[in-house]
This record gives C-alpha cells, sequence and structure tokens, in this order.
C-alpha cells in the first residue's frame, strides 16, 4: 500500500515493519545477554576478580558488579537499561548487584525462542508479571524472622554477604565495623519509625598505612582538615562549637558595582570600612566564647588575626555533608548570618575536639559524643586499591545491615530460595492453559542461573547439582533451605550452614529484574533521536539497525 505525501512517498508494510521490529528485539536480547557474561564469573565466594581500566589510566580491582558496570563503555541502549538496574539496586539495598543482571540476561536469553517464533511480546510479559506474583508470595512463605536486638544472628547474615567479597578473610572484623557504624546512625523519629540514612552520617575515612586490624568506628566525626593558623590550639577538651555557611572575609556585593577614588585617603578609608565589617562579624562569633569555629567558606587573614586573639580554633572550607555530620554530632546548628548566633546554635555535646597527624595528613577529630547518631569509619591498610575494595566491600555489609534492621527477615542462600522458586513456577506452568504455560516454563528455568553459576564458580560438576538440587527440594521437608555452598560446591541446609539473604535484597533483585526485561521485550524499535550535520546530498539517509556483533561498545574487553 503506498500513500503520497508531497514529494514523498511512504510504504506502508506490515509485514516488514514486524520484521524489522522482531529484528530489534532480538539484538536487545543479545546485548542484554553480554552485559550478563560479564560480571557472571564475579558471582559466589570462589568467584574472579576483574582490573577495570579507567580513561585516565588508573586501575581499579574489584568484583563489585556495580563497580565493574558503571565503568564499562556500553553504547547499546538495552545494554544501557541493564546497568541503570545494577546501580538502581545499589542505591536502593546495596547488595545484589550482581545477581539482578545475571538473573535479567538469563530472562531474557530464555525468551528468545519465543521471538524467533513470533509469540506477541505481551504474551511474554503476562506470563512473567504472573511468575513475578508467584515468586514474592514464595520467598515470603519461606522467610524466616529474626531479633534485630540479637547482635550474633545480624552477625551471621553479615558474615554470608561478606564471604563472597574481597574482605571475606576478614569476616568478623568487616561485619563488627558494619553493625557497629549502623546501630551508632539508627535513631527512632516520631511514630517510632526507624531511620538509618548510612549515606550521609556514616563516614568512611580511609588511611594508607599501618594493618586492618588497626580499622575502628568512632563515636563522632573525622575531616581530613587542619586549622587556619599555627598557633591555634589543637585539642579542646568539653569544647563549644560554632558551625557557619558563611564566609569570614569581606564580601563584596551581587551587583557590578565600581568605586572613584580622587583622593589617597579614599583608599585606606575603604580598606579601613572592609576591616570593620570583618572586625563586626568576628564580634558575633565570640560574643558566644566558641572553642572552636567550623565554615563550608573562606576565613581571612584579619579574620584569623581576630579568632586567635579570642582564643578561637578555626576550620574552613569543609564540605557541606561534613558540616551536617558535625551539626549532628555536636548539636550545634549551621548558621547563616553570624549576627543572628545564639546561645542554642551553640554545640555541646562533643567532650573532645583534637588534630591528629597521620602520614602526611592532618584529621580533625570530633568525638567523645553523647547520643552521637553519626559516627566515622577509619580504615588502615597497606595500599590504594587495597582500601578502594574494602569501602566497597564495607559499603555492601552496612547495607545489608540497614536492611535487616529496618526489615528483620531472612531467606536461605546459596541459590536455595531461586530454585524453590523455580519449582514453584514449574508446578503452576502445568496447571496453565494456552501458550502462556511456555512462557512461565522458561522464567522457571531462567531463576536456575544463580545456583547454576555459583555451582560453576566453585568448580563443581553443573548439571549433577542443579539434578540433585531440585530433587532435594522436592522430596525433603526442609527441601526450601537446601542450597549450594559456594565455598566447597556441595549441596547443604542453609540454615544449618548459616548461609543467608535478606529478604528485602532477594525482593528488590526479583522485581528488578523481571520487570526491566518486561520493558526490553516490549521495544521494537530504536529510534535515533540525534541530530546528524546537513550533507550536501540532498537524499534522504535511513538508519541501519546494529548488525549482531556490533550490539554495544567495548563491553565484553571489561
Amino acid at each position: 500500500m503506498m500513500l503520497p505525501q508531497g514529494n514523498a512517498i511512504i510504504i506502508l508494510n506490515p509485514g516488514a515493519q514486524r520484521e524489522s521490529g522482531r529484528k530489534a528485539q532480538l539484538a536487545n536480547i543479545r546485548a542484554s545477554k553480554a552485559i550478563a557474561d560479564i560480571v557472571r564469573s564475579t558471582l559466589g565466594p570462589k568467584s574472579m576478580m576483574k582490573m577495570l581500566l579507567d580513561p585516565m589510566g588508573g586501575i581499579v580491582l574489584t568484583n563489585d558488579g556495580n563497580a565493574i558496570l558503571r565503568e564499562v563503555d556500553v553504547t547499546h541502549p538495552a545494554a544501557k537499561s541493564l546497568i541503570e538496574i545494577s546501580r538502581a539496586q545499589d542505591e536502593e539495598v546495596g547488595d545484589g548487584t550482581k545477581s539482578v543482571v545475571i538473573l535479567a540476561g538469563e530472562i531474557l536469553s530464555v525468551s528468545e525462542p519465543f521471538m524467533e517464533k513470533e509469540i506477541h511480546p505481551i504474551i511474554i510479559v503476562n506470563a512473567f508479571m504472573k511468575g513475578l506474583d508467584l515468586a514474592i508470595k514464595a520467598l515470603e512463605d519461606i522467610s524466616k524472622p529474626i531479633d534485630i536486638n540479637n547482635n550474633a544472628d545480624i552477625m551471621k547474615i553479615l558474615k554470608s554477604c561478606i564471604g563472597t567479597k574481597f574482605v571475606h578473610q576478614w569476616g568478623d572484623l568487616i561485619c563488627n565495623l558494619a553493625l557497629t557504624a549502623v546501630q551508632k546512625v539508627a535513631r527512632k523519629e516520631e511514630g517510632g519509625k526507624l531511620d538509618i540514612d548510612i549515606k550521609r552520617y556514616a563516614k568512611i575515612e580511609k588511611m594508607p598505612g599501618g594493618s586492618l586490624e588497626e580499622s575502628c568506628v568512632l563515636d563522632g566525626v573525622v575531616i581530613n582538615k587542619d586549622i587556619t593558623h599555627t598557633d591555634m590550639r589543637r585539642k579542646v577538651i568539653n569544647p563549644r562549637i560554632i558551625l557557619l555557611d558563611a564566609t569570614l572575609e569581606y564580601k563584596k556585593g551581587e551587583s557590578m558595582t565600581n568605586m572613584e577614588l580622587t583622593k589617597e585617603e579614599d583608599f585606606k578609608k575603604a580598606l579601613m570600612m572592609e576591616e570593620e565589617e570583618v572586625k563586626r562579624t568576628c564580634e558575633f562569633i565570640l560574643k558566644l566564647k566558641p572553642d572552636v569555629v567550623l565554615t563550608e567558606k573562606g576565613i581571612s587573614d584579619l579574620a584569623q588575626h581576630y579568632l586567635l586573639k579570642g582564643n578561637v580554633s578555626a576550620i574552613r572550607r569543609i564540605r557541606k555533608t561534613d558540616n551536617n555530620r558535625i551539626a549532628r554530632v555536636s548539636g550545634a546548628t549551621i548558621v547563616n548570618r553570624p549576627e543572628e548566633l545564639t546561645e542554642e546554635d551553640v554545640g555541646k555535646n562533643c567532650k573532645l575536639f583534637e588534630i591528629k597527624k597521620i602520614g602526611d595528613e592532618y584529621f580533625s577529630y570530633f568525638i567523645k559524643s553523647e547520643n552521637a547518631n553519626a559516627c566515622s569509619i577509619i580504615l588502615r591498610g597497606g595500599s590504594k586499591d587495597t582500601l578502594n575494595e574494602i569501602e566497597r566491600n564495607l559499603q555492601d555489609a552496612m547495607c545489608v545491615a540497614r536492611n535487616v534492621m529496618l526489615n528483620p527477615k531472612l531467606v536461605p542462600g546459596g541459590g536455595a530460595a531461586e530454585m524453590h522458586i523455580s519449582n514453584i513456577l514449574l508446578e503452576e506452568s502445568k496447571k496453565v492453559q494456552g501458550v502462556q504455560q511456555w512462557p512461565l516454563q522458561a522464567l522457571s528455568t531462567a531463576f536456575e542461573v544463580i545456583q547454576r553459576t555459583i555451582a560453576q564458580n566453585s568448580g563443581t560438576s553443573v548439571v549433577k547439582a542443579i539434578t540433585e538440587l531440585r530433587a532435594l527440594q522436592i522430596k525433603e521437608k526442609e527441601g526450601p533451605y537446601y542450597g549450594i555452598d559456594g565455598n566447597t560446591g556441595k549441596i547443604e541446609r542453609m540454615d544449618l550452614a548459616n548461609i543467608w539473604d535478606c529478604l528485602s535484597v532477594k525482593l528488590q533483585t526479583i522485581k528488578s529484574s523481571i520487570e526491566v526485561s518486561a520493558m526490553i521485550l516490549r521495544i521494537d524499535d530504536i529510534v535515533s533521536g540525534i541530530s546528524k550535520k546537513k550533507e550536501t546530498s540532498k537524499k534522504p539517509k535511513v538508519e541501519e539497525q546494529p548488525a549482531e556483533n556490533e550490539t554495544f561498545g567495548d563491553a565484553r574487553d571489561g
């Protein structure tokens, strides 16, 4: 069918459009599978690590899924969607960044035969959404509540989380650091709701040198800053702290102004006026007799002189985030206008302010605080690369501790939960009539990818392990608790081996992977919105579909 439109002719060919849409869908699936293959070998306690090269020539050694995918250069839009769910997983629950990508890649992989047989994507998506509801219900059924007041129970889940990381050899130390930090940050809001904001109020400070055993959690804040003047006090007991978001130097007007001076005395008068303004600002501060003054802006030499005469230690240009942490620790209020300072704005909760030199760096300590609800974690170690990887693993451990305290329910790890879901979906697919039973059965197969990958990375026979695990889960009374121990490759009961996962992490993983897979399957075309330079030739240019081996950039090269 041909429709004229001006000087052009539009050809409407439904068959060609369907073929084009199918090719785009298959290209999306292949790109997503390639992204999943990158992180597949980094899953489990016997996982491998990746060496990442950044554009500046730096090297990152890690097996953290989000850190790896963040550095991958990807051009294919569907592949970018998979990287986005890894980032969202990290932001939301802090763990499971590899599992969500591997599971999403496998779900798309098992969908490929249906696309080739021209089964409509909506039928597949509807079956997957039904499977998502069944999976969530199955997880809730096998979840086990724990007592968040019992540190021993929380340590078990933290150790199973750390077991797959680089720092598993220092498991007890890292778990203690994570649990202590989360408990210090946690506070109850009105209505009894628990608020645990580890991103804002649990700061990790890396200090090269020493051994990892010297790492600790301080009941206060440490910032990498020194006092502005060498004669100021470096140690104050029970300090009075004032926090400012204002500059302690003469500030020029916002509008464009010029000063025309006709006499030499006028210039001196202008300088005198600036000095008087700085002196007046410092008098407002000194009126409250503080011991320490911190500001996010600058402090002029004249202001330092007046503060030094008032026996005040001053620190300038601190970060907004550090200022917020010190405010929580000290009880001070951050003030924008020094003339509005009152006695209630002065922080008195810190029992010690001290400047320490560690290596070549100076650090300011605000510690020994009562009910701080903020903390600093000091990490010591031999090299910068090691400290960076320990920091990433510690962040994951803190997120797991936070998840457990907010939603105190666990599910068995080692692929046990996924195999239980797979069995549920397989049984349900036999009850479904029509075409939907095949996508539901394929989703059941996709859920085997986690335990299959764990078995493969631990060096055991994959087919034997999966067959034996499925048989045990169906026959035994405690079937859902049987999984694969990634250290030995043997099938064991996860509750006896103390291998657990957070329910909130599993729910987020399954929801994200199925939903992003459904979204990618519903894409039938990729339209470029990038404007190109006009060519001398006025012939219309047709964008070609990416070739199969050009689905995205150099992701395979890592």
